[in-house]
């Protein structure tokens, strides 16, 4: 009996103690689960902003031109107009040579032109005899046959090099060089209207011409298209006309559009200010376009002269002038050939920009070939390289952001102009060079700098935005954890920065992504602005989050605001 009682008390301590270890372990399991493997998360935002990708090379500063300027004459220097460090506008004189035997033979030739020519005239009303006659007619069909071969020669000429000119003569005008929204032909009249509205009667003549000579130059192309040297001698001629009626009208062109420049560019240096450099640039090459426009006038016009005067003793078969009429040529020739002698007597300045270096001094006798000085153009490229994945991305007009290493201070907006179109291949690894053209001529920027490069080659604006370490893929799809809660709620749960506990489930989320960088993706479609997702997850011994570096920022030419780039 007294063992019984003492099995029962001893069973009546022990029970209730065993459901007090088995509550308090129930409670500590609780509390150690809380503390310890309660999940947190870290949340985003989806926002709108832009995203930009780039890619960036490194290289070093240099002129966009230089070049020496050589003596085509011998003789003594009667006038020097430049100095080391000095600067030049385009085709300022800067050094004459002693011309004197030149200008005298230039009077010669023209006594001796004036002379042949009379000649020429009495020998057109005298009838030879039969003999002469017969012969002359066989000269002449023979100088036909031969024009009309140099007239299609010169017309293929000149077809390989007007694609060229109107592009160049197009760029010039229509071109947005100093303004995304503003073509060229606008920027230099509005740049000077205010201070004689004269500018806009040339811009418009500027218009006008080159839309003539445009059609004019599209029609003379297709018809040249289809011609051949074995067309009939009568299509040829008709083609050698037409070419040089084509000619003449972009002569004019580009003479139009060297008045509306020049005009530009004198009114603002009359005001003490100083014009864009590129208007000098420009000037050069519509300088380049005269010369070339007048040598095919020129061909041309001979070749017609000689048709039409070929085409006269032929038919008339009356006069024996053509001898007469070779000396009166070769008079015009040789004139020709002194006059333009005498012109290489007067040294011009190739472009615009710096003076490098001069050799010589007043009073010093050169020889032709002699380097008198050196020049560097105002305008300044960078010249970096890139390897051939991100050259593929690269193209010209694109916008590239400039930073030097003499320079910390400075940063300058720029524009890829033009790109190797082979590669270098040094140690096995193949890089592609890029010049980019700076859209401002800082004077502290020094040819030979170092220099780094952006090269923007893609922008979105206003895109909805994610951080990277909140979309996930799943095979070839992408997705989010989205948190679906009030907008009140959500402002609440996005304040939290170290990470909070949610209470209500996670919804997986499909989502389309677009462009990329190294910190954030757009979101093409799945979300909208103002969603709640799930940047990482914490635990209370791992992280589970995507670590970026900070990244560079830089400005946008025309855009403003500092925004990230993919590197």
């Amino acid at each position: 009996m007294i063992r019984m009682f003492k099995k029962l008390f001893r069973k009546k301590i022990i029970i209730p103690l065993l459901l007090l270890l088995i509550v308090a372990g129930f409670f500590g399991y609780r509390a150690l689960k809380s503390n310890g493997k309660e999940t947190r998360y870290v949340l985003a935002a989806v926002e709108k902003g832009t995203i930009i990708l780039s890619v960036s090379g490194s290289g070093q500063i240099s002129a966009s031109d230089q070049a020496d300027i050589k003596s085509k004459v011998s003789g003594d220097i009667i006038y020097l107009n430049v100095q080391k460090g000095q600067g030049v506008a385009a085709n300022a004189l800067l050094v004459q040579i002693d011309s004197v035997d030149a200008q005298k033979a230039v009077r010669d030739a023209q006594a001796t032109l004036q002379q042949e020519k009379l000649t020429l005239d009495k020998m057109k009303g005298m009838v030879t005899d039969e003999g002469t006659l017969r012969g002359t007619k066989e000269k002449a069909t023979e100088d036909l046959n031969k024009a009309y071969e140099d007239g299609f020669n010169n017309v293929s000429n000149i077809f390989l090099d007007l694609p060229n000119m109107m592009a160049g003569l197009q760029d010039i005008l229509f071109s947005y060089s100093f303004s995304t929204v503003q073509q060229n032909i606008d920027y230099y009249a509005d740049a000077v209207k205010i201070y004689d509205e004269k500018v806009l009667q040339y811009k418009t003549d500027a218009y006008n011409k080159y839309q003539i000579s445009r059609k004019a130059y599209d029609q003379n192309f297709e018809d040249y298209k289809s011609a051949s040297r074995f067309s009939e001698k009568n299509a040829i001629e008709s083609l050698i006309s037409e070419t040089y009626e084509t000619v003449k009208g972009i002569a004019e062109a580009v003479k139009s559009t060297n008045n509306l420049i020049q005009f530009y560019q004198d009114k603002l240096i009359g005001r003490g200010s100083r014009p864009q450099t590129l208007s000098s640039t420009h000037l050069s090459s519509l300088n380049t376009y005269t010369g070339k426009t007048n040598t095919y006038l020129l061909n041309l016009l001979s070749i017609k002269n000689t048709i039409q005067s070929d085409k006269e003793i032929i038919i008339e078969a009356d006069f024996d002038v053509k001898d007469q009429e070779i000396k009166a040529a070769k008079a015009e020739e040789t004139l020709s050939e002194v006059q333009e002698k005498l012109a290489d007597y007067s040294i011009y300045a190739p472009f615009g920009g710096i003076i490098s270096d001069v050799n010589v001094k007043k009073g010093d006798s050169v020889s032709a070939g002699t380097v008198l000085a050196s020049a560097i153009t105002w305008q300044k490229i960078a010249e970096i390289s890139l390897n051939e994945v991100d050259a593929a991305k690269v193209k010209a007009g694109q916008k590239a952001t400039l930073t030097f290493d003499a320079l910390p201070d400075i940063t300058i907006s720029g524009k890829v102009l033009e790109m190797d179109t082979a590669g270098t291949v040094s140690q096995g690894v193949v890089s592609y060079g890029v010049k980019i053209v700076l859209d401002t001529q800082d004077e502290s920027v020094k040819p030979g700098m170092s220099v780094a490069a952006d090269i923007i080659t893609d922008v979105k604006q206003d895109v909805l935005l994610l951080s990277n370490s909140a979309i996930k893929s799943q095979g070839t799809s992408y997705y989010v954890e989205l948190v679906e809660a009030s907008e009140e709620m959500k402002q609440q749960l996005l304040a939290s920065k170290s990470g909070i506990i949610l209470s209500t489930p996670l919804k997986q989320q499909s989502v389309e992504t677009g462009l990329s960088d190294d910190l954030s993706t757009e979101i093409v479609s799945g979300l909208k602005e103002g969603d709640v997702v799930v940047a990482s997850t914490i635990s209370q011994n791992t992280t589970k989050t995507t670590q970026t570096q900070q990244n560079q920022g830089f400005q946008i030419p025309g855009m403003g605001g500092q925004i990230r780039t993919n590197r």
